[in-house]
């Protein structure tokens, strides 16, 4: 199961943070890519590029011009779209049908009020608890509970460097002898 991730509404200014740990999260987490509906921030494009560069991995950022039409397009290649939300329907209740499916999914992660078409046009409203919460900590768990848990286990292409986990302290590994900035 391939799995993109649609962030709404991205306000330069005010989200730059929250998206790019969307981002690192998906990508950490075993999502393709991200793409990002609202202001075009080249930055955030920028840290997730060098994350790549430096921990291997091709995860993609592409900005949209229409949130609509991407999700129209997703369905279109029967995609099922998945809307992160508090209001939505708790995840243990819809896991299994969501693996059974065995379909790519569109996480739609919403920034500012998300419009009630998006609640309309997603295939799963889905809530990772319904108390006001980070959107990138439900990102993190969806992605962990769809993947089973593999992100501990996942390996990046072309990664120049890699940690080793430690009982204490803390082990990073060379894998490229190329000088990286």
């Amino acid at each position: 199961m391939k799995v993109e991730i649609l962030r709404l509404f991205h306000r330069a200014e005010r989200d730059k943070r929250v998206t790019t740990h969307c981002g690192l999260v998906g990508r950490a987490f075993g999502a393709s890519g991200m793409y990002i509906y609202g202001d075009k921030d080249e930055k955030v494009a920028s840290s997730i590029k060098k994350v790549n560069e430096t921990w291997g991995g091709d995860f993609f950022v592409v900005f949209v011009d229409s949130w609509k039409s991407l999700i129209k397009e997703a369905q279109q290649n029967g995609k099922t779209i998945v809307n992160l939300t508090m209001y939505g329907i708790p995840l243990p209740k819809v896991l299994d049908r969501l693996k059974t499916e065995n379909k790519d999914l569109l996480v739609i992660v919403g920034s500012e009020k998300v419009p009630i078409d998006v609640y309309m046009h997603s295939d799963y409203n889905i809530s990772i608890g319904n108390q006001p919460h980070s959107e990138v900590a439900a990102l993190a768990i969806f992605l962990d509970r769809v993947f089973d848990g593999s992100e501990f286990y996942r390996e990046f292409e072309n990664a120049k460097l890699k940690i080793m986990p430690q009982e204490k302290g803390k082990k990073i590994i060379q894998l490229s002898s190329n000088d990286f900035k």
